[in-house]
């Protein structure tokens, strides 16, 4: 199924705003960075995270991380990810970071027929791919 197809059936508008409306929440205080993630999984819950930054960079949390943990903390380890966008305060463009990009196929419906959306912000505007196309070779066990 293309992209195209698949995100018919999201609300892309609705999940990228709430991701930018989460991101003013974000603490980041060195880089002033602040980003948003919505989650929406396969039973249809949406679930909010934004960055949490640290002096020691190396301990800062993304946003999709975080959303994507109270999405697990919520409906389980079998929780599956329909589609999730990330959006920024800022200008700039925002892909997602290869760790997150990790995370997210470890949650991600994966199947010939339905595949997670990414949405994120691009030169142009909104950008929806999918988990295949931003991580095409990902890692499996």
């Amino acid at each position: 199924m293309s992209t195209s197809n698949i995100a018919v059936e999201i609300d892309i508008e609705m999940l990228a705003s709430k991701a930018l409306e989460v991101s003013t929440k974000a603490y980041a205080p060195y880089s002033n960075y602040k980003v948003g993630a919505a989650v929406l999984t396969e039973k249809g819950n949406i679930f909010l995270g934004c960055n949490v930054e640290n002096a020691s960079y190396g301990l800062t949390i993304c946003a999709e991380r975080n959303a994507i943990g109270v999405a697990v903390q919520d409906e389980g380890s079998d929780m599956k990810i329909r589609a999730i966008a990330v959006l920024v305060n800022s200008k700039t463009n925002a892909p997602l970071c290869g760790g997150c990009r990790q995370v997210i196929s470890e949650f991600s419906m994966d199947s010939s027929t339905d595949e997670t959306i990414i949405i994120f912000k691009g030169e142009d505007g909104l950008v929806v791919k999918t988990i295949d196309e931003i991580l095409p070779f990902r890692f499996k066990f």
